[in-house]
């Protein structure tokens, strides 16, 4: 039987997979389609899926298989309210949340009834500026660049910590033997 991964465990694309309960090719498409999605990758390519990108692709589905939206439609969601808005969906699936993402309709004076709140760290409000939005956007990618370089530093200290760790135990008697044997 297999143990399951810690939460804060890496995934591979089909440990990704097979828990958000979509095909690998799915996941290998949301890549090409959403920008945003970009999972770490080691020699040869492999995939490794940090727990934010686990949210991410979660929100992602929530999107297009229960609220019905199309490729199209996310992408809009991705520009509008960004990407922490669509993890947060992700999260709150996971915790088995109900998630209904509906447009917010201004009233006859054109100010919005209400903001969908996904915490108080996903919530925009409606004044603030388009510069505003963008300079916040520009920080944002840059945070997730250096998310990425601490998470790649991370995948280089365990392989070095694995080249460092003691060698087979056949390998070590091997050794013991041909020290005794010198010292005889």
């Amino acid at each position: 039987m297999r143990m399951a991964k810690a939460a804060e465990a890496f995934r591979t694309i089909s440990e990704a997979a097979d828990e958000l309960d979509v095909p690998q090719h799915v996941l290998r498409h949301w890549e090409e389609v959403f920008g945003q999605v970009r999972p770490m990758r080691r020699a040869g390519g492999r995939r490794y899926y940090r727990p934010l990108d686990i949210d991410l692709l979660r929100g992602i589905r929530v999107l297009l298989y229960n609220q019905r939206y199309t490729t199209k439609g996310v992408q809009k969601i991705f520009r509008e309210e960004g990407v922490k808005f669509v993890s947060e969906l992700g999260r709150r699936a996971a915790a088995g949340e109900e998630i209904d993402v509906r447009p917010v309709l201004p009233d006859e004076d054109g100010v919005a009834q209400e903001i969908l709140e996904l915490g108080d760290d996903a919530r925009v409000p409606p004044e603030m500026s388009r510069d505003v939005r963008h300079a916040l956007s520009r920080l944002v990618t840059r945070l997730e660049k250096v998310q990425d370089a601490l998470d790649e530093a991370a995948l280089a200290l365990e392989a070095i910590d694995a080249a460092n760790a003691p060698e087979d135990d056949a390998e070590d008697d091997a050794r013991r033997a041909l020290s005794d044997d010198a010292a005889a």
